[in-house]
């Protein structure tokens, strides 16, 4: 039986109570966060969905299924005794929970952030040789004037060049996954900024009409609870309803079909054009929402956090680099930014809240 386990040499700092009574007893299945029943079994366990298309989901998979992927991480990245590891995400999500349990698993000197201003956590980084952070965690981390190092190992969201360029004291490596896949593909040093690098060791991909399918020994089992969720699974093979393209090898994400628009009878995906929005002089806070309009079915819109001076020109940028179909017609200024626990923009209260 494949199981978690805290490692002798592994150390932590940081409230690890948590990480505490959920391998307490080896193999026994636990959840940390969320609601309703812990769930029961042998050498399995549920984490959490960052909630950006709704409610957090519940998501069942073996213990072997991450442990799978330690053993990758340790060769890849040096992770093991004597080797510091920084999550900056509270365990409720599965980032942050894959980090601390791997640390734990391998050896590794564990520091739990999540929670810390970003102020704090900057200074708690320190000497910190690995990093698991989200592009919110980072960007936040940045304003508070932190200057980045180490090795970061960032997923959740595309990185956008402005927050790349930022980083640049750093070694990047941007990985694709989801918390149902957990890994599919990781972009090392060299790779094109837009894309999101190879398949990560161990992991397939398949295009179908455009849809990503991968096939892995790092899938999840299924959903718990009442929500039963959008992936879908084909004979060994998941899709969690993102579109992307193989080029020479590499991936590169054009964005999640539920998000996708139809404008003009052409498929736009709004992620695409906040990737190149972000990386603009002026911007701090980017999502791009539709508006239906009836000669096009919609059309785009830019609601964004910075410099509302710049805005001439970000719209000005915007049809030169996105053509006439992209190009949001109008931004819509905001001082407030709604995020959801993740740090993930929220999308559904904000299109609320500027009326869409």
């Amino acid at each position: 039986m494949t199981v978690f386990r805290w490692h002798p040499e592994a150390q932590v700092v940081g409230d690890d109570r948590a990480l505490r009574a959920a391998l307490a007893v080896p193999g026994q299945a636990f959840r940390i966060g969320g609601v309703g029943s812990q769930p029961v079994g042998e050498a399995v366990f549920e984490t959490l969905t960052s909630g950006s298309s709704g409610q957090p989901r519940r998501i069942r998979r073996s213990m072997a299924s991450w442990i799978a992927s330690f053993a990758v991480n340790a060769d890849l990245f040096g992770i093991g005794p004597g080797r510091q590891v920084a999550v900056l995400g509270d365990l409720v999500h599965s980032l942050a929970l894959y980090g601390a349990l791997e640390a734990l698993h391998l050896g590794a000197q564990l520091r739990l952030l999540g929670g810390l201003r970003p102020d704090r956590q900057a200074a708690a980084l320190d000497g910190a040789a690995v990093i698991y952070a989200t592009p919110a965690q980072l960007r936040l981390l940045v304003e508070a004037g932190w200057q980045a190092a180490g090795l970061i190992l960032v997923g959740g969201s595309k990185l956008d060049a402005g927050l790349r360029a930022a980083l640049a004291g750093a070694d990047m490596r941007e990985f694709y996954g989801a918390a149902e896949a957990s890994f599919i593909s990781l972009s090392t040093p060299g790779m094109p900024a837009d894309s999101v690098g190879a398949a990560y060791p161990g992991v397939e991909i398949d295009l179908r009409a455009g849809e990503i399918w991968v096939r892995s020994p790092y899938l999840f089992q299924g959903y718990a609870g009442a929500d039963r969720g959008g992936a879908q699974w084909d004979q060994g093979w998941l899709s969690v309803g993102e579109m992307g393209r193989l080029e020479g090898g590499l991936l590169y994400l054009s964005g999640r079909a539920g998000r996708m628009v139809t404008v003009a009878d052409q498929n736009v995906f709004p992620e695409e054009i906040e990737g190149f929005i972000a990386g603009l002089a002026g911007v701090a806070r980017v999502a791009v929402l539709p508006r239906p309009d009836a000669l096009r079915g919609a059309v785009m819109l830019a609601v964004l956090q910075g410099d509302p001076g710049q805005e001439a020109a970000i719209l000005a940028a915007c049809r030169t680099h996105l053509g006439a179909l992209k190009a949001p017609r109008a931004v819509i200024w905001r001082a407030e930014w709604p995020v959801l626990a993740s740090g993930k923009t929220d999308l559904q209260r904000l299109a609320r809240e500027v009326g869409l």
